[in-house]
């Protein structure tokens, strides 16, 4: 099977001190993979990494076979990978639909003339996300009047708007409750059926219902991959984070 997503040896320094210690990661095409580790264990200096927000100091980072190492976010959005953030990126100022028109506009299947014509395929995109995210009803409302899990539902809609096929995800239930957060992992399971999925995410019982594959980042380094079962039963992982609960 074709790798989506490959981290290779990365390595990244902050003057003396080493964040990232020759991590290795391959991700396949379609696999909802998540990324799991105690705080200061490199986590977000590593997603910054591949989505372009910094470079590393050595290694590569590969999507679909093409090097993108150090390629900025602008540039990695036209070419299939799309970010949401653990804090909402919407536009608070303007509706659900146009928020969702913009990013759909910003897509590179977007043609020119979208851009500056009416278009019937922009609306009708717009439409059909707008509904995947359970937001319809919502949809003339401006993004500032939604409430925090309604928000982070048109953050997805934004990302998955792009067109993107590899899509990370940076705490997606953060600041939810127990019924918000599993409406967010049934809208995540059912909205990105055939991308691929990097997931950042602290709650461990959302991880272990929305994962195919885990990997733990501990100090830096990569000390396990493996199905929620294998990481659940790893010593080694028990030991420095999820503890010895079973």
């Amino acid at each position: 099977m074709t790798a989506a997503l490959e981290l290779k040896q990365i390595t990244k320094r902050f003057h003396a001190t080493e964040v990232l210690r020759g991590v290795d990661l391959a991700i396949q095409q379609g696999e909802r993979h998540a990324l799991i580790g105690p705080n200061g264990a490199g986590k977000s200096t590593l997603f910054d990494l591949i989505a372009g927000r910094t470079k590393p100091t050595s290694g590569r980072v590969v999507l679909n076979n093409r090097d993108i190492t150090g390629m900025p976010s602008h540039r990695l959005g036209k070419n299939g990978l799309a970010r949401s953030f653990q804090s909402t990126s919407v536009f608070a100022g303007l509706t659900v639909s146009d928020n969702i028109r913009c990013a759909v506009l910003g897509s590179p299947k977007a043609s020119w003339l979208d851009r500056w014509l009416p278009s019937s395929a922009i609306e009708r995109e717009t439409d059909r996300l707008i509904e995947a995210t359970g937001l319809l009803k919502r949809r003339d409302e401006l993004a500032a009047s939604l409430s925090y899990a309604e928000q982070r539902a048109l953050d997805l809609g934004i990302a998955l708007a792009t067109g993107a096929d590899v899509l990370l995800l940076d705490e997606p239930t953060a600041g939810m409750n127990r019924a918000e957060a599993k409406r967010a992992l049934d809208l995540i399971r059912e909205t990105t059926r055939g991308a691929t999925l990097l997931i950042v995410e602290h709650d461990m019982q959302a991880v272990f219902a929305l994962a195919d594959r885990i990997s733990v980042l501990v100090q830096g380094r990569m000390i396990a991959t493996g199905t929620p079962r294998e990481i659940q039963a790893n010593a080694l992982v028990r030991d420095a984070y999820l503890g010895n609960a079973p």
